[in-house]
């Protein structure tokens, strides 16, 4: 056993609530701090980077998918520390890897030096980030699992409301997008890593808690579901494992592909680089929106259902920003769209802890976030790919459309697994 922290262990006895609420806190901020790379973020600096250094777009998309072949291949190991080591190590280093590097991107003059800075902040956005936080979680909650997971992506996802928000005003106000790159780093640091430090805790048990409450109370945590208690060798022996896998790969490079390309598309079609910005804003509060209100849903309802909704929110908003003309009706394929997006987003590392349990969670989501992150890899590079073979993101579009309406099969076939 790992001691928690001098601060944790002074305020556990002493708070009138679960400490759960605390590390939920810490959570949240580390989760709007994890967006300083994220591809909506980089969809900002994506026309000024390529009309300063003649970049193609598909060589500022390999970036993406650079860090998220290096986070494919270290998320295996990563996860088993997680189980050991528990959530603050991981996201301390995330925080401050993510914060510095961003900010070194303010000082970039080569594809090269813009390659190794983003691919390790992108690194830490898809493997640490994802692990340490859905990791903690799922370790404090088990009948409010979905509610605190949805609380998280809200965090999240107002992360991607804001710091595109920032990176733009940072620009317009000294003319010159290095200082984005700048206020996106500053903000990262300063939101994210001194709560994560001071606060977070492993499992409950290392303080004398439970999951959902203190020990000899009752309330929600009567309710919980069984837990399940895979270890990683019977996991990916199931079907479950396998198809949630496959909706993993089919989804991810839609959400990836479309938020990375969408201001450039939305240019392209006639719509000024405010209104851009505007649009992915929006797209951010409905992601926000879905996020949090999803994890309202009754527990009993089984996870596959919403899946497949958010799945079929997705291919809609997909084809429908094909022939955007307007900012109103960007703004509605983009919000339906971040619908789809914000119910993915939550409810995928849900359904992984509610399969397989909370005791080899970072040893089993490890293995399909390998699957994760070479998709989402994917899926910026084949939108750009297109983009410059075709001269618009029509072609992407399409594809993305399509492999959302695939994955609706997948989530429906994914019923929760026996040990």
């Amino acid at each position: 056993m790992y001691p928690a922290p001098y601060l944790a262990r002074v305020l556990v006895p002493r708070l009138p609530f679960f400490y759960g609420w605390v590390v939920l806190g810490c959570v949240c901020l580390a989760g709007f701090a994890r967006q300083g790379p994220a591809v909506a973020v980089l969809s900002i600096f994506l026309v000024p980077m390529t009309t300063e250094f003649g970049w193609s777009r598909m060589a500022i998309a390999g970036a993406v998918s650079g860090g998220g072949l290096l986070a494919a291949f270290l998320s295996p190991w990563i996860g088993p520390v997680l189980d050991r080591r528990g959530a603050r190590l991981i996201l301390c280093c995330a925080v401050l890897g993510t914060g510095l590097s961003t900010m070194a991107l303010s000082l970039v003059h080569s594809l090269a030096v813009f390659y190794l800075l983003f691919c390790f902040a992108r690194l830490n956005w898809a493997g640490p980030f994802e692990l340490g936080l859905y990791g903690a979680l799922n370790n404090w909650f088990v009948a409010r699992r979905a509610i605190a997971a949805s609380i998280a992506t809200l965090a999240q996802t107002l992360g991607l409301v804001a710091l595109p928000l920032i990176a733009q005003y940072a620009m317009q106000r000294s003319g010159n997008w290095r200082d984005g790159w700048v206020a996106v780093g500053a903000t990262v640091l300063i939101v994210g890593f001194v709560p994560t430090f001071l606060l977070l805790v492993r499992p409950p048990e290392d303080v004398g808690l439970l999951p959902d409450r203190r020990p000899g109370t009752t309330g929600a945590a009567t309710t919980a579901p069984a837990e399940q208690h895979f270890t990683r060798a019977a996991a990916v022996r199931t079907p479950t494992f396998w198809l949630l896998s496959l909706y993993t790969m089919l989804i991810y490079p839609v959400q990836a592909g479309v938020s990375l390309h969408q201001a450039p598309h939305l240019i392209e079609r006639g719509l000024t680089p405010a209104a851009a910005a505007t649009v992915i804003a929006v797209f951010s509060a409905m992601t926000a929106v879905s996020s949090f209100g999803i994890g309202f849903l009754p527990r009993r309802w089984p996870v596959r259902y919403s899946l497949c909704a958010s799945a079929v929110a997705m291919s809609v908003g997909a084809f429908a920003l094909i022939a955007v003309n307007s900012q109103a009706s960007a703004c509605a394929a983009g919000g339906l769209f971040g619908l789809g997006v914000g119910g993915m987003l939550t409810l995928i590392p849900v359904a992984w802890a509610d399969y397989f349990g909370r005791e080899s969670f970072g040893a089993i989501r490890s293995l399909a976030l390998s699957v994760q992150v070479v998709a989402q890899a994917i899926g910026p590079v084949l939108s750009g790919a297109l983009r410059d073979w075709s001269g618009t993101y029509t072609d992407s579009l399409i594809v993305f459309g399509c492999l959302a309406t695939a994955a609706t099969g997948a989530a429906l076939a994914a019923r929760p697994a026996r040990p």
